[in-house]
């Protein structure tokens, strides 16, 4: 038996490979072992289910990753929060979910720094008002505009709405770059502009391409 993590927002179908997972004891009631038996179909549902659920939630955004796994009907949550409202709130609706008996929630939620937030604002706009990435950005390559309060009063507790395919989870100054992009140019853009920003200790790159080809190896601070 074995599950893969999948990656919140947009990536399920390249990345759910899902063995089926059958009951293990051969002498077990037969009632029983059918209702455990799972199929590569209820398990593909199911994970549409978590995803759209989690994806539903105003309080994921841009500055959040939450992946996931699913073995038998017990639904592993992992990955970064930036409020600690989204873990709860993700485990709530995840347990609403179809076929869900049991969620395991292992999301880490990141620390409330200052310096931290300002790193989140410098990084969104660093990558989003690039002129070959902005496309991305949910304003259709128009950037959302960070004013000085704003920043100010906490870019993590008023983030950029809408859909994002780049996610910047920021750890004490350390920033981890998650989602999917077009092409490999993009991936690399968006590693060096994060990387370009002051303050920033180090970038692991992690975004998925679309189209993948050759990259070249995305430099990262020390």
């Amino acid at each position: 038996m074995k599950s893969t993590k999948v990656l919140i927002g947009g990536t399920l179908t390249a990345l759910l490979w899902m063995t089926p997972v059958f009951a293990q004891q051969q002498d077990e009631d037969p009632v029983a072992a059918a209702q455990r038996t799972q199929t590569p179909q209820s398990v593909l549902r199911m994970a549409r289910d978590v995803e759209k659920s989690i994806l539903s939630l105003t309080d994921y955004g841009v500055f959040d990753s939450i992946t996931y796994q699913i073995k038998d009907y017990t639904v592993v949550l992992k990955g970064f929060a930036s409020r600690p409202i989204l873990k709860d709130s993700a485990e709530k609706v995840v347990r609403k979910v179809e076929g869900v008996t049991d969620v395991v929630n292992e999301i880490k939620v990141l620390s409330l720094s200052p310096n931290d937030d300002r790193i989140r604002a410098r990084v969104y706009a660093a990558i989003y008002y690039h002129p070959m990435l902005s496309r991305y950005n949910p304003g259709r390559g128009v950037p959302v505009w960070f004013s000085p309060a704003r920043v100010a009063g906490g870019i993590t507790n008023d983030p950029p709405i809408g859909w994002h395919p780049i996610h910047i989870i920021v750890n004490n100054g350390n920033v981890t770059l998650d989602g999917v992009v077009d092409n490999a140019a993009d991936q690399q853009v968006a590693g060096m502009q994060a990387n370009s920003v002051s303050g920033v200790f180090s970038v692991e790159n992690h975004i998925l391409v679309a189209n993948p080809s050759k990259p070249k190896a995305v430099k990262t601070k020390k």
